[in-house]
Formats: structure tokens, C-alpha cells, sequence
């Protein structure tokens, strides 16, 4: 048995989609599907069943995955035993997975310590709206707005965060300052998240503030929205650390605050792996030094 066409299985597994799979492994669909054949060939099981939204593990598969997965952690152990880290240094690729507003705003400044203290170690910062699974090892630390129902995951709570309302100079000296919630139910323009892609219950901030408040101008990008309110189109909802961090803006309301929180996510499987811990300690740190920035007292 080739363990390549182990990894397209595993690949396929993690992906859902042949075609996905085969984009991460630089292979074009029609070798993807070949190697998995011959991988099925050789066991003699079908591994995958063919739907509308992709490949689904059988109960074969399921079985296989289970092992691969452990050679897998096996491989990336063994990685971490490389030249790199014969010379006290972490190698190979550590992945985060993070809120487009936390991971932009204010990971992403903080980075140049951790990459300088780890040279060797390639960093992925995956800064968008919505998360990568650690279960399909889609990415190796996680930073979610809730702690995770099930999966076989590991979650320890980073920090409470705040956010208010802001808007532009230029949109308060048009429209007025507002002096109370209800005030905003009146001629004023809100921005905010589109309702049916929210992908984290957790963004819905609007009613929390005043009963029957409905953005006009929506994104599901939380940059979107902070480019939005900073042009004058709108009073619209941010964590304090984007908000305060713009001087063009200026808090609306600044006495009605809005506390959610951050949570660290790890697998069960990889949490002890060198560069994993490096990452976690590392985010950790971060968060203790400057939770003042996440955290308006």
C-alpha cells in the first residue's frame, strides 16, 4: 500500500469535496479520484460515498480514518524532530484559526514577536469570518466566539471583550449625537452583519442595545462594516479594540456595552506538539498583556 494515496484519502476525509482536496494536495481531480480507487482497490472497501455537497465516509472509512490519523500525528511528531529542532528551533507549519476582527485587529500586531522568537516555524494566520475545524485537522489552534459543543477538541477561556457603538465626526455632525437607545430608532442609518450569514450567533448585538434595531447597511465582513461607519455611512457595533483603535471614530452611547467572549481551542490529539504549545502559550501571553485593549474596565 502507498502511504501517498493514504494522505488523498486523509486529504478527502478533511475536505469533504475531491476537488478541495485535490487543490490542497496540487492534484487535479482526475488524479485525486484515481489514487483513491486504487486505494479502495488495494483494501477491498469502499471509503467514501458520493452525495450533492461531496464525499462522506462510509463506516469502512470512518475505521480507516481513525488510523491515518494517528500515523499522521506520528509523521508530524517525528517532523518535529528535524534539523530545525536539533538546533533548539520549531519547524513546520503552525496554523491558527481566528475571528476576522481579533485576528486582523489585534493578533496580526503581535505576530513579529512570535515569528522572531521562532524563525523556523512557518505561521498561518487565518483571519476571516468563520473558523477552520480542528476536527478535520483543518487548522491546529482555533480562537471562537463559544466554547464547542462536542468534538474532540480542548477549550479553556481567553478573555471577555467589549463592544459598543461608533460612528464617524462626520455622520454625528449630520445626524446628531444619539442620547439614548431609542434615539437610534429614529432617522439613523445602523450598520451591521447580514442576518442569514451570520456564522457565530454571538454577532447578534443590535436588539441587545434596543428592542426592534435592524441594520440598513449590512456585511458580513466585520472590516466592511468598521470601513462603513469610518466613511459616515452609519452608526454600527465593534469590539473596543477595533473601535478606539481608529480616531476617526467616536463611541456613540459609550456607557451601553455589549461583552462577549474568547475561546482557546485546541485538538485533543496534537495539543502537547512543540509548536502547538509554542502557539498556545504565545496567544495566551498576548492576551494577558493587553487585555486592557479587549476589556474596557
Amino acid at each position: 500500500m502507498d502511504w501517498s494515496d493514504l494522505q488523498v484519502f486523509l486529504a478527502i476525509a478533511r475536505a469533504g469535496q475531491m476537488g478541495r482536496a485535490g487543490a490542497a494536495l496540487g492534484m487535479d481531480p482526475t488524479t485525486t479520484s484515481r489514487r483513491l480507487r486504487r486505494l479502495e482497490a488495494a483494501l477491498g472497501e469502499t471509503l467514501f460515498e458520493q452525495t450533492r455537497e461531496g464525499q462522506v465516509l462510509t463506516e469502512a472509512g470512518e475505521r480507516l480514518l481513525a488510523k491515518v490519523e494517528a500515523m499522521a500525528q506520528a509523521a508530524t511528531a517525528i517532523g518535529e524532530g528535524g534539523p530545525a529542532s536539533a538546533s533548539g528551533l520549531l519547524s513546520g507549519t503552525l496554523r491558527i484559526s481566528a475571528s476576522e476582527g481579533f485576528g486582523s485587529w489585534f493578533l496580526a500586531a503581535h505576530v513579529p514577536d512570535f515569528v522572531r522568537a521562532h524563525p523556523a516555524l512557518t505561521l498561518d494566520l487565518v483571519a476571516n469570518s468563520g473558523f477552520l475545524s480542528l476536527s478535520k485537522r483543518e487548522a491546529d489552534i482555533a480562537v471562537m466566539l463559544s466554547r464547542p459543543k462536542a468534538g474532540p477538541v480542548i477549550a479553556r477561556k481567553l478573555s471577555d471583550y467589549s463592544l459598543r457603538l461608533y460612528a464617524s465626526q462626520g455622520y454625528l455632525a449630520l445626524g446628531g449625537m444619539p442620547q439614548a437607545p431609542a434615539d437610534l430608532l429614529k432617522g439613523h442609518s445602523l450598520v451591521g452583519y447580514i442576518p442569514d450569514l451570520l456564522y457565530a450567533p454571538e454577532l447578534r448585538y443590535l436588539d441587545e442595545l434596543q428592542p426592534g434595531l435592524a441594520p440598513t447597511l449590512r456585511s458580513s465582513s466585520i472590516n466592511a462594516q468598521h470601513h462603513l461607519i469610518a466613511a459616515g455611512a452609519g452608526i454600527g457595533v465593534l469590539p473596543c479594540f477595533m473601535g478606539d483603535a481608529d480616531p476617526a471614530l467616536v463611541p456613540v452611547l459609550p456607557d451601553r456595552r455589549i461583552t462577549r467572549s474568547f475561546w482557546l481551542v485546541t485538538h485533543k490529539d496534537t495539543h502537547q506538539l512543540a509548536r502547538i504549545r509554542a502557539g498556545r502559550d504565545w496567544i495566551l501571553g498576548v492576551v494577558q498583556r493587553h487585555r486592557g485593549q479587549l476589556l474596557l474596565d
